[in-house]
């Protein structure tokens, strides 16, 4: 069993370069997203308070809450546990838009959604990563070497979330033939250059991941299928029906990892551990909300087949 020292220490092959190229394909993927939301859109959520609320609740305070829960229970490494913590105070990975159409789910809510949370993780994010890594001292160790500075990462969050969001909608708002355009190209463009990146950044640590993701794919795993389970139990406790409860699922489940690695690499120097649980996510809750996706789209199709 290998020593803290030796998990900590793992490097993944992540240069400013390509630090730099994350930036700027995760700003990019948002600016992308926001060509397709429109103020209506958060008029039609304001409309309907119950399922905001439901969304925000199940996203930044449920899954948070139980991760910080699961982790007194079950003493993961602390950089292990400290990048739980930052997974489960990301808000959602903008693939969850195509996961919940593709599982049935109602994709105008899960793109509006996606805008609300992003908007309000500009100051969620930092300050759950601070308030429950602060309440569990092996984690809280973590936070004090590093200094982690709350401003420095409420101003980075706003810059490659808050700014490309806004200036997508104006465009939207002012110009909407002129965003209908660049969307078509450049929404599905994004996703494909930052699919190769991570395709690259794996080729470039594969001899790293083949030496130590057993030590994270548990976590992995369970983590991501426990979120999927919170916001669809969440969801389905508050009342929603079917296609609303798929959306929050969805919203709760596929986290942005590859913000999540930014942050870490950003604030904590790449930190083996928290880096190893970051890049895996980011690789498997594409995986396994393809497979949830494809499940629920096949019950859905066939449901109205029979009818």
């Amino acid at each position: 069993m290998q020593t803290p020292i030796d998990i900590d220490s793992i490097k993944i092959n992540f240069d400013a370069q390509g630090l730099w190229v994350l930036n700027i394909a995760i700003a990019i993927i948002m600016f992308g997203v926001a060509l397709g939301i429109s103020i209506n859109d958060f008029k039609r959520l304001l409309k309907s308070p119950k399922i905001v609320f439901v969304g925000v609740f199940s996203q930044f305070f449920v899954l948070p809450a139980f991760t910080f829960i699961t982790i007194l229970v079950i003493e993961p490494h602390p950089s292990f546990a400290l990048g739980m913590m930052l997974i489960a105070a990301c808000p959602g990975g903008n693939v969850s838009n195509f996961f919940s159409k593709m599982a049935g789910g109602n994709a105008a809510l899960s793109v509006s959604l996606t805008a609300f949370a992003t908007l309000i993780c500009i100051l969620m994010t930092p300050f759950n990563l601070q308030f429950w890594g602060s309440l569990y001292a092996p984690t809280n160790e973590i936070l004090k070497a590093v200094e982690l500075n709350w401003v420095d990462l409420l101003k980075l969050v706003s810059l490659i979330l808050g700014i490309p969001l806004c200036l997508g909608m104006f465009i939207k708002h002012y110009h909407a033939g002129v965003a209908n355009k660049i969307e078509k190209t450049l929404k599905p463009l994004s996703m494909m250059v930052f699919i190769a990146l991570i395709g690259i950044a794996f080729s470039q640590n594969i001899n790293v991941f083949l030496d130590h993701i057993h030590h994270v794919a548990l976590l992995v795993i369970f983590h991501n299928i426990f979120a999927f389970i919170l916001g669809f139990y969440t969801a389905k406790s508050c009342g929603l029906n079917k296609r609303d409860t798929k959306t929050i699922a969805m919203e709760t489940g596929i986290q942005n990892g590859g913000l999540g690695l930014l942050l870490i690499f950003g604030f904590f120097d790449g930190l083996g551990g928290m880096a190893l649980l970051a890049a895996f996510w980011g690789i498997w809750d594409v995986f396994s909300g393809i497979l949830l996706a494809t499940y629920w789209g096949r019950k859905t199709t066939n449901s109205q087949e029979i009818k």
